[in-house]
């Protein structure tokens, strides 16, 4: 008989108390998708190399002070989602996300690198 294990759902509010308490790790590679605390793949050389790329492209095609641009940092998406794209363009804002997490309505591209 196939016992199934059980799934435990989360919100970003939980999610970030069990950073603070320290169950989850600053540099542990996990993000929150739809509820679930997924571990990432590790980075290898072929990502750095790819996303540096990408970084760079996007950069040089981008009028400087326009937009804002992060890379590996977390969207909030709704409340049981907060992943870390690789790169994120954002629309540009005076306080540059000091306040809050960018949302969806402040996202105008996000890149993601996969190996496979």
């Amino acid at each position: 008989m196939a016992v199934e294990a059980a799934h435990w759902r989360f919100t970003v509010d939980d999610y970030h108390k069990m950073a603070e308490a320290g169950i989850l790790g600053e540099d542990d590679p996990v993000e929150l998708i739809d509820g679930e605390v997924v571990q990432m793949s590790p980075i290898g050389s072929r990502h750095v190399a790819s996303l540096g790329l990408a970084n760079a492209t996007v950069h040089a095609q981008i009028p400087r002070g326009t937009v804002f641009i992060i890379s590996q940092s977390p969207i909030r998406l709704d409340e049981n989602s907060e992943p870390e794209p690789d790169l994120t363009v954002l629309r540009s804002r005076a306080d540059h996300y000091v306040v809050a997490l960018p949302t969806p309505e402040d996202v105008l591209l996000i890149i993601e690198v996969a190996d496979s």
